[in-house]
C-alpha cells in the first residue's frame, strides 16, 4: 500500500473499540452497483472484524449498471449478480432501495448514523462533445439509449425516432460498441434477451442501415476491449466495414513490447475485419477513425454531421493526441449517439471535482480539497472515485483499496463516533423520510415477477420499467 499523499485526520482516539461485537462498524454504502457490492463484501469478510453494512439506492431495484447498463444479449456478464446476491445473504447486511441519498436522506443524516459511508454511486451523466447543434432533436448521449433498452424506469418514456438509414456513435469503447449492436440486431436475437418490451417493438422495426462509428484517434488506440470488438464481426445481420489502414510509427511503437495486450489485439482484429470481404447482408456497421465531430447539422433536428479529419501526435510523456487538419467531409445522418466519457454528479456536503466528474479522493479516503486533509470517516469506491474506466471485475480491485484503508482507519482510530448508531435508528429515519422503501426481500418479489413474466417466452425476464409497478411487485406476498 503506498503512501497518503494527504495528512490524516486528526482524531481523539475512542475509549471503546469500533469493529467489535460490542460495537460493530457501521457503515453506509450508497449505490448498490458493482463497486457498492464489492465494498460490502469486503467488509462483511475481512477478518477480526465485526462490521454492518447497509446498502442504499435510489432504485427499488439493486445491481446498477449490471441491470441498467450491460448489453442485453451479454446475459453471462449479468451472472456477478451471483456474488453480490451471497453477500446480500449475510445477516449483516441490509438493503434500503428506493432511498435517494440526497434527497430522501442528507450525507449528514448518515454522518449522525454510521461510522463510516462509503459512495458507490458512479457515473450518472455523459460528458459533452461542445459542438454547434448538438441539441437538435436526434442528438442523444449514449447514455440514454443504453439505460432506455434496459428499462431504467428514468429514460422508460424517451422516444428515438429509428427512420433513417444511417446513425453515427461517437466514441471508440465498450458502450459505443453496445449501442452499435443493438442498432443492427434482429428481432429474433432480441426477443430472448431481457431488453424492456418497449425497445424491442421500436429497434425491431427500425429503418437504420448503417452504423458509424468515430473515433477521433487511431486503432491503437481504440478504447474497445477485445471481445467486444471480436463479436461485432460476428453479427448475423451486418457486415462489419474497416477501411485497410497503416498505423503510424509512434501507435506501432505504443502496442510493442510486453505491456498491455489489449490494444494490440484489438488492432489485430481491426486487420482482420479490413481483410474480410463484405457478405451482402441487410445492414453494416462501419468503423472509422482519425475523424473528430465539429458540428451537428439540420433543420430542426438532426440530419448531418461535420466531421474534421485529423492526424496523429506525439505528445509530452510518451501520449499520442490527435491533431485537427484541414481536411472535412459531411455525413448524412439521421442519428447521433456521443459515447465520449461519463462523469458523476454531486451530493450536498461531499466534496466534488467539477473537472474531472468525481469525488476527491486519496485511494478511497475522501480529501477536503482546501485543508488537503482526509474527511474522518467519508470514502469512495468505483467510478465516483477513478472516473469511468475498467470493467467490472475492476471494481473488485477498486473496492479492495478503498476496504483496506477503512480497516487502516479502525485499527488505528481515525473514524468518528456516530451519535445514532443503533441499526433501528436509521430503519425509523428512512421510514419517516421514505415510506416506500424496498428492503432486499422486495428486490427478491420484484426478481420473481420478471422472471415469471419471462419464462412463458422462453426469456431471462421482462423487466418492470416503472418505479411504481416495481413498488407493487415488492409488497406483494409469495403465493402459498
Amino acid at each position: 500500500m503506498t503512501a497518503s499523499r494527504f495528512i490524516r485526520p486528526d482524531i481523539i482516539p475512542r475509549r471503546v473499540s469500533t469493529g467489535t461485537p460490542d460495537n460493530p462498524l457501521r457503515v453506509a454504502v450508497v449505490g448498490s452497483g458493482p463497486a457498492g457490492f464489492y465494498t460490502a463484501g469486503h467488509l462483511l469478510n475481512a477478518k477480526d472484524l465485526a462490521a454492518e453494512v447497509d446498502m442504499f439506492d435510489r432504485l427499488p431495484t439493486p445491481f446498477g449498471l449490471v441491470r441498467a447498463g450491460v448489453a442485453p444479449d451479454h446475459p453471462k456478464i449479468k451472472s456477478v449478480t451471483r456474488v453480490y446476491e451471497k453477500t446480500a445473504a449475510k445477516p449483516e447486511f441490509r438493503f434500503f432501495g428506493n432511498v435517494h441519498i440526497g434527497r430522501d436522506l442528507t450525507h449528514e443524516d448518515l454522518r449522525r448514523h454510521y461510522h463510516a459511508i462509503v459512495y458507490c454511486f458512479g457515473a450518472e451523466t455523459d460528458r459533452q462533445l461542445g459542438i454547434p447543434g448538438e441539441d437538435l432533436p436526434g442528438s442523444w448521449a449514449a447514455t440514454q439509449f443504453v439505460a432506455w433498452y434496459n428499462g431504467h424506469p428514468d429514460y422508460r418514456d424517451l422516444e428515438f425516432d429509428l427512420s433513417c438509414e444511417r446513425v453515427a456513435v461517437i466514441g471508440n469503447g465498450n458502450v459505443a460498441m453496445d449501442v452499435a449492436r443493438m442498432l443492427v440486431l434482429p428481432r429474433e436475437e432480441l426477443e430472448v434477451t431481457d431488453t424492456a418490451d418497449h425497445a424491442i417493438d421500436v429497434l425491431a422495426s427500425s429503418n437504420v442501415k448503417e452504423v458509424v462509428i468515430v473515433g477521433r484517434r487511431g486503432p491503437a488506440q481504440a478504447a474497445f476491449t477485445n471481445p467486444e470488438l471480436r463479436e461485432l464481426g460476428e453479427l448475423t445481420d451486418a457486415d462489419v466495414i474497416v477501411e485497410p489502414f497503416e498505423l503510424d510509427r509512434h501507435s506501432a511503437q505504443s502496442i510493442e513490447g510486453e505491456g498491455d495486450i489489449t490494444p494490440r489485439r484489438n488492432v489485430e482484429i481491426l486487420q482482420e475485419l479490413a481483410a474480410r470481404p463484405p457478405e451482402g447482408k441487410a445492414k453494416r456497421v462501419v468503423l472509422r477513425f482519425l475523424l473528430s465531430p465539429v458540428e451537428i447539422k439540420g433543420d430542426g433536428k438532426v440530419e448531418q454531421l461535420e466531421l474534421v479529419h485529423n492526424k496523429l501526435e506525439h505528445g509530452g510523456g510518451g501520449g499520442i493526441r490527435a491533431q485537427a487538419t484541414d481536411e472535412h467531409e459531411t455525413l448524412d445522418v439521421g442519428l447521433v449517439f456521443r459515447s465520449i466519457g461519463y462523469r458523476g454528479i454531486p451530493i450536498e456536503g461531499v466534496p466534488f471535482d467539477d473537472w474531472k466528474g468525481t469525488i476527491p479522493n486519496d485511494e478511497g479516503r475522501v480529501v477536503d480539497p482546501e485543508a488537503q486533509r482526509a474527511i474522518p470517516g467519508v470514502y469512495v469506491a468505483g467510478w465516483i472515485k477513478r472516473g469511468p474506466s475498467g470493467v467490472i471485475g475492476t471494481n473488485k480491485r477498486d473496492a479492495q483499496e478503498t476496504v483496506e484503508h477503512i480497516l487502516e482507519d479502525v485499527h488505528e482510530n481515525r473514524l468518528h463516533d456516530p451519535e445514532l448508531a443503533d441499526p433501528s435508528a436509521i430503519e425509523q429515519l428512512v421510514a419517516e423520510r421514505q415510506p416506500d422503501a424496498v428492503e432486499y426481500s422486495g428486490w427478491e418479489l420484484i426478481d420473481a415477477a420478471e422472471k415469471a413474466a419471462g419464462e412463458p417466452h422462453g426469456r431471462p425476464r421482462v423487466k418492470l420499467t416503472r418505479v411504481a409497478e416495481m413498488l407493487e411487485a415488492a409488497r406483494r406476498t409469495a403465493d402459498v
